[in-house]
Formats: structure tokens, C-alpha cells, sequence
């Protein structure tokens, strides 16, 4: 059973998501403050997390920082703040998806389903390489010029994608359904969010690899090596 946990101090929210999540067979445990969350976590991880950020204590998106720096994972955060500068935020300190109050939770239960279907598909065993990067699925792990690469689960299914397909160009629809398991109707800023944050990985470490905007359509790797 996939085990979930929900920080949000607003206790209709917190009942509500547990008893859309549970109906769908999910193990929830639920938290006022992500103080709360973060020290259940570190006994006892969880499988998916879904956090508001404005709480008492830490908010959350300082609480996402600290633990995507240890796990990869998969972290949905809830806000009632929707300019576009939060949304880059909260892509930035690793969030896997943003949904804004007030939202559907029958939406964002098919989320989390997609989220934890995604998971649980299995790597490939082939190494792969394009420019100065090198992947190796079974292991999980990518080297930038002989230095390991620190990524996202998301962030390194969508790299590993693209230089599955280097050749061609890619939609976001086609991303947002493979990456992260949503059909193309589903309003989402995960795909280019995250194109964002790891082009700068990229330029941080000066690789030679970097992503193109086809633009109305998608995305494509370039290596300029």
C-alpha cells in the first residue's frame, strides 16, 4: 500500500484530500504543520508528499528544499498564491507539480495516481549517451564531464527521454504524458517548469548539451560539442 502524507493547517483540506486518497486505496497520514511531516518522515518515509506553504513553522516550500535534498521524492505542493513567480519557485526548490487553492481533489487524486504509476515503471538496462553526459538507468544516475549530476526523479525521467529521442523534436503533450503520466487536457505548468530548472543545471556545469524551444510546439537537445 503507497503511503502518503499531507501538510496543510487548514483542517477541511487535509480531511478531504484523506478521504479522496483513501477511497483510492492510498495509506494517508495527515499533518497541521510541515514541522510535523518532515519529522514522520525522517522515521518513516513516505512515498509521495503533498504540502501547503503557507504553514505554521516551516513553509513549504523551505520544507520541499530540505527534503529534496535528500529524496527524490515525488512532492505536490498546494498554495493560494498563483503569480508566476511562485510557480518558478516552487518548481526551483523541486516540487513535482503546483496546484492552486481552491482546486479539484478529484483532479489532483488522478495526479497522484499518475505520479505513483510512474514510479513504479521500470528502469532500461542500456547506458545512454549524448554530449558530455552520460546515464545509467539501472543505477539511476547521471555524470556531467565525469561528475555525478544531481536530479529530480522528474527531472531525470525528462532528460532521459529526450536523449532516448535526441533526433527528433518533442511536444509537451508528449512529455507531459510520458514524464509524468497526465493526459494533454490536464492544465499544468510541470513541463516547461521543470525544462527550466534543468537548463540551468546544465549551464551551471557548462555542458555542451542544452535544450531548444520548438517554438508552438515542444522541445528539442542540442550538443554544441
Amino acid at each position: 500500500m503507497k503511503r502518503i502524507y499531507i501538510a496543510d493547517d487548514e483542517e477541511d483540506i487535509r480531511q478531504l484530500l484523506k478521504c479522496f486518497l483513501e477511497k483510492e486505496g492510498f495509506a494517508v497520514s495527515i499533518f497541521e504543520t510541515g514541522d510535523d511531516l518532515l519529522k514522520c518522515f525522517e522515521q518513516k518515509p513516505a512515498d509521495l508528499l503533498i504540502m501547503d506553504v503557507m504553514m505554521p513553522g516551516t513553509d513549504g516550500l523551505s520544507l520541499c528544499s530540505r527534503i529534496r535534498a535528500v529524496s527524490d521524492v515525488p512532492i505536490i505542493i498546494l498554495t493560494a498564491r498563483d503569480t508566476d513567480a511562485d510557480l518558478i519557485t516552487g518548481f526551483t526548490v523541486g516540487c513535482d507539480d503546483y496546484f492552486t487553492k481552491p482546486f479539484s481533489p478529484l483532479k489532483l487524486t488522478l495526479r497522484v495516481k499518475a505520479m505513483l504509476k510512474r514510479m513504479e515503471q521500470k528502469p532500461g538496462e542500456e547506458e545512454l549517451h549524448y554530449g558530455d553526459i552520460a546515464m545509467y538507468p539501472m543505477r539511476k544516475t547521471v555524470f556531467l564531464k565525469g561528475d555525478e549530476l544531481k536530479l529530480t526523479d522528474t527531472e531525470y525521467r525528462l532528460l532521459q527521454y529526450m536523449i532516448v529521442n535526441e533526433k527528433k523534436a518533442i511536444s509537451r503533450e508528449e512529455l507531459l504524458n510520458v514524464v509524468w503520466g497526465y493526459d494533454s487536457l490536464v492544465e499544468t505548468r510541470a513541463t516547461d517548469d521543470t525544462i527550466k530548472r534543468l537548463r540551468k543545471k546544465l549551464s551551471e556545469k557548462n555542458s555542451t548539451v542544452g535544450i531548444e524551444t520548438v517554438w508552438g510546439f515542444g522541445f528539442k537537445l542540442k550538443n554544441e560539442g
